[in-house]
């Protein structure tokens, strides 16, 4: 289960919804070894895409280096589908490299009729997704 602050929720989402129409992506990093997300870093989709998300090469690059200077690493990498569900595409688990992370999808498409948008996590290891709860929290315990 995917546990995050309302306030790293909020800012997914309006990263999400700011995009629009490009895909958004991103990263929440936390303390290494841990499953807390608590530092949110919006980065730049390279790819400029409604249908398709890439990091920056060097960005990515600066953003990992900082996250080894502060003990940190990815437990949510992030984006957004504009025109389709908050589900994995074939390209999105072929790049999910991350085993430990939290795959979180945010659909600025009205897919289902529930509202403006879906916010929803995924596991994905050696190519196998499995969706997982979503607990929002005011503050962590």
């Amino acid at each position: 289960m995917l546990t995050l602050t309302k306030v790293l929720y909020d800012q997914i989402v309006e990263h999400a919804r700011q995009d629009h129409p490009d895909e958004a992506c991103g990263v929440v990093a936390g303390p290494a070894g841990g499953d807390r997300p608590e530092r949110f870093i919006p980065m730049l989709n390279a790819a400029r895409s409604p249908t398709f998300y890439e990091f920056d090469s060097a960005d990515l690059l600066k953003l990992y280096r900082e996250m080894d200077d502060r003990d940190e690493e990815p437990v949510i990498v992030y984006h957004s589908h504009t025109a389709t569900e908050a589900y994995p595409s074939r390209t999105d688990i072929s790049y999910a490299n991350e085993p430990g992370a939290h795959y979180v999808l945010v659909s600025t498409a009205d897919t289902d009729d529930a509202g403006p948008f879906q916010f929803r996590s995924f596991r994905i290891v050696a190519g196998e997704v499995t969706e997982e709860a979503v607990e929002v929290v005011a503050a962590y315990a």
